[in-house]
């Protein structure tokens, strides 16, 4: 998969992308990455990608010329057609599911908002935007890492045993069922002795009693759905 990120700090990825399981997947050739600097298709001495908003209000909009320049320019430069992806409160609300249908595309560009927020107008380059959360944040470039994450842990091979993203929270509409590793006994805390039984088929029951217990206790709403 080819992802790609268009922003005013394109430097915010460094560190993330080139950690840990990011790392691995385009080591393996899972993932093609690249993070793009908006600021090459701004014009003037200061390279501006904000201005003030129209009709007034507090803080700087980032302008939506230099964003359709950048678009205009990198779309053609991979065979595989981009999939726009933008991040705002008004996007989709961004889930499991949504992860997974992300992590079948063979091209993602996110374009990253900040400051105050985007033109309206830049919206209409978007195949898909998405809502993280009920909550504000100052970059754009954070909740684009949270999909991204997300979508390329779910292609398979990518966390390496085949099963890795199936069995997690929300995979099936439930909460994970807890989990331990050694020591056995910590601080008066014991490890669930039929985890340690060997008899697969309880510990199946044991996994799926305690998901449904988990989920109804934690999130009722995901039981509901």
């Amino acid at each position: 998969m080819i992802v790609e990120t268009v922003s005013t700090f394109p430097e915010i990825f460094d560190s993330y992308m080139s950690s840990s399981i990011m790392k691995r997947a385009q080591e393996k050739g899972f993932l093609d990455f690249h993070a793009y600097n908006l600021r090459d298709w701004s014009e003037g001495v200061h390279k501006k990608t904000d201005d003030k908003p129209y009709g007034g209000g507090c803080g700087q909009l980032m302008m939506c010329e230099p964003i359709f320049k950048a678009f205009d320019e990198i779309k053609d430069k991979f065979e595989e057609k981009p999939f726009v992806v933008f991040l705002a409160p008004t996007g989709k609300v961004f889930n499991d599911e949504e992860a997974l249908k992300l992590s079948k595309k063979s091209r993602l560009t996110f374009v990253c908002g900040h400051y105050e927020g985007i033109d309206e107008r830049a919206y209409s380059l978007a195949d898909e935007i998405y809502n993280i959360g009920d909550y504000v944040l100052s970059s754009g470039e954070l909740a684009s890492m949270v999909v991204i994450d997300s979508a390329v842990r779910k292609i398979p091979g990518v966390l390496g045993a085949e099963d890795g993203a199936i069995d997690e929270s929300f995979s099936n509409g439930l909460l994970e069922a807890p989990q331990y590793t050694r020591p056995a006994e910590f601080r008066g805390m014991k490890v669930p002795d039929v985890l340690m039984s060997g008899d697969h088929a309880k510990i199946a029951e044991w996994k799926d009693k305690m998901s449904k217990e988990r989920t109804k206790k934690c999130r009722p709403d995901l039981l509901e759905k």
